[in-house]
């Protein structure tokens, strides 16, 4: 039985009593803020994830997430917003502050329970426990983990095998997240040890690479005419 702690932070109480009653049936433990000024009084550590809406009072849910992704204690915590505000613009705005998932209102409880065991099942119990296991060998992003010193890469748990240039470009892009990289920077780095390298090598490994990491896969970035980045 799950025993994570979710926290819902919504004004409007009978969605979130609806919500939470749903939830603890399928065995979390659930609390309630109406407010961002009541759910940042709270321990905020003690909750696997937190379910923000948008629009609330002073504090928005987007200043409430922005504070939460700049406190060291509360950064690694997941969000998922559940909001009325539906522009594709809306959705860039809230996954760029760092949410793991983006739910439109209205929305039916079966979807937001789907969504949370989602992003649960890639942020918690998916590290592998190895003592003495060097952090620095160690790349992650998520459920996503790749071991540098045993090229193994890690997906929700599960061995997924990549071929050679297939992890070191990933490598290199985690490495680098949160930055486009050229191809010819690409090149450099993964191909270095080749004579003749086409562009399109590139792009059949990106191709691959997302198919292989699954959701995942969709943080890969492509900006045309620049290159290939790991978003943040």
């Amino acid at each position: 039985m799950a025993t994570e702690r979710i926290l819902i932070v919504d004004d409007e109480e009978t969605l979130c009593e609806v919500l939470q009653l749903n939830l603890e049936n399928e065995g979390y433990d659930v609390d309630i803020a109406f407010s961002a000024e009541q759910a940042l009084a709270l321990d905020l550590k003690q909750y696997s994830i937190i379910l923000l809406d948008i629009m609330m009072g002073e504090i928005s849910g987007i200043k409430m997430a922005k504070m939460l992704k700049a406190d060291v204690n509360t950064t690694d915590i997941p969000i998922i917003f559940c909001t009325a505000r539906d522009t594709e613009d809306d959705m860039v705005m809230g996954l760029n502050i760092g949410a793991d998932d983006y739910i439109m209102k209205p929305y039916t409880v079966r979807n937001v329970i789907a969504r949370v065991k989602s992003v649960l099942r890639r942020t918690s119990g998916t590290k592998i426990h190895n003592p003495s296991a060097n952090k620095s060998n160690i790349l992650q992003v998520e459920g996503l983990q790749l071991d540098l010193e045993f090229k193994r890469c890690i997906v929700d748990g599960v061995e997924t095998k990549l071929a050679k240039k297939e992890f070191e470009l990933l490598a290199y892009l985690i490495s680098h997240r949160g930055k486009i990289l050229s191809r010819e920077q690409i090149l450099g780095k993964v191909w270095s040890d080749e004579v003749v390298v086409l562009d399109r090598t590139i792009d059949v490994n990106i191709t691959r690479l997302r198919s292989k990491i699954g959701v995942y896969g969709s943080y890969i970035v492509t900006r045309s005419g620049f290159g290939y980045g790991f978003r943040n």
